[in-house]
């Protein structure tokens, strides 16, 4: 006679809109769940197949189809008996949920830009300005080479792994900043129009390459001032583009400030006009 893996608990038990399924679980997992119900196990599952983006509790009712009240229950439970966790995610204001042993992934944290859930702006500014002094100072070296143009200007460029190297050099970071995040931080100073890229053909193995090619950076000096829009604070942000309503608030709270900066240094300069001639001023005239 044939034992049922399902009656040892050798079995998940998933929901979705066409009935129940099953599917084999490994010894560890099994070991984890050992005395809990089946519900607290497809609500584990959930959670255990959104991996490290973790999955809001919204959408953990969506795929178990549990009444909300009973999925805030097994989630405390899960959470005492730290199976798995609670993390805020930078995107949203809600929570979400993923497994107690799992490294958030960096679009839940906001990776090095961010420290508990705040953006560090500082962060950010002092990294554009060191990134930006390193290529300023290879791109001088090279003018003071007196080499032909052409010499000069290919010699100015730096590649991400030498502005990366230069970074960590410094000391200037508190985590450990990846290329990536180099990277990031290069391109915001491409949209201020402070530093050019191109893209050249490099050998398997390259340090910096990847799929046989490598990025060059090389600082320049503009020739515009950057627009109104990339100076906003989420011109500057490395991270994500804006939404449309943070966006238009900013761009409103600017606007009405400057209006009112802008009537009082009016009606301050008028005053003081009418006050040389020797005239009363007010400011219903």
């Amino acid at each position: 006679m044939l034992s049922c893996p399902h009656v040892h608990g050798q079995l998940d038990l998933l929901r979705n809109s066409s009935g129940l399924l099953y599917r084999m679980k490994d010894a560890q997992t099994a070991s984890k769940m050992k005395g809990s119900d089946n519900q607290e196990k497809l609500v584990y599952q959930v959670i255990e197949d959104a991996g490290n983006k973790g999955i809001w509790s919204r959408d953990i009712r969506y795929k178990s189809n549990l009444p909300l009240t009973e999925i805030n229950k097994i989630l405390k439970n899960l959470e005492s008996k730290k199976l798995i966790k609670a993390v805020k995610s930078v995107a949203a204001s809600k929570k979400v949920y993923m497994l107690y042993n799992l490294q958030p992934d960096r679009s839940v944290t906001g990776g090095a830009w961010y420290s508990d859930q705040d953006f560090e702006s500082e962060f950010v500014e002092v990294l554009n300005q060191q990134c930006f002094k390193f290529l300023q100072s290879k791109a001088e070296v090279a003018r003071d080479s007196k080499q032909n143009p052409m010499v000069q200007r290919n010699s100015s460029f730096a590649t991400s792994h030498e502005v990366w190297k230069c970074i960590c050099e410094l000391g200037i970071s508190k985590v450990d900043l990846s290329m990536e995040d180099i990277e990031t931080i290069l391109n915001t100073l491409i949209y201020d129009g402070k530093v050019e890229m191109t893209i050249i053909a490099a050998k398997e193995g390259t340090v910096g390459s990847v799929d046989g090619q490598m990025k060059l950076y090389r600082g320049v000096n503009p020739i515009i001032q950057p627009t109104g829009l990339v100076k906003t604070p989420c011109g500057l942000c490395p991270v994500s583009p804006p939404s449309q309503a943070i966006a238009a608030k900013w761009l409103r709270f600017n606007i009405h400030t400057s209006v009112s900066l802008g009537i009082k240094h009016c009606n301050r300069d008028i005053h003081r006009g009418y006050k040389s001639l020797g005239t009363p001023f007010s400011t219903t005239n």
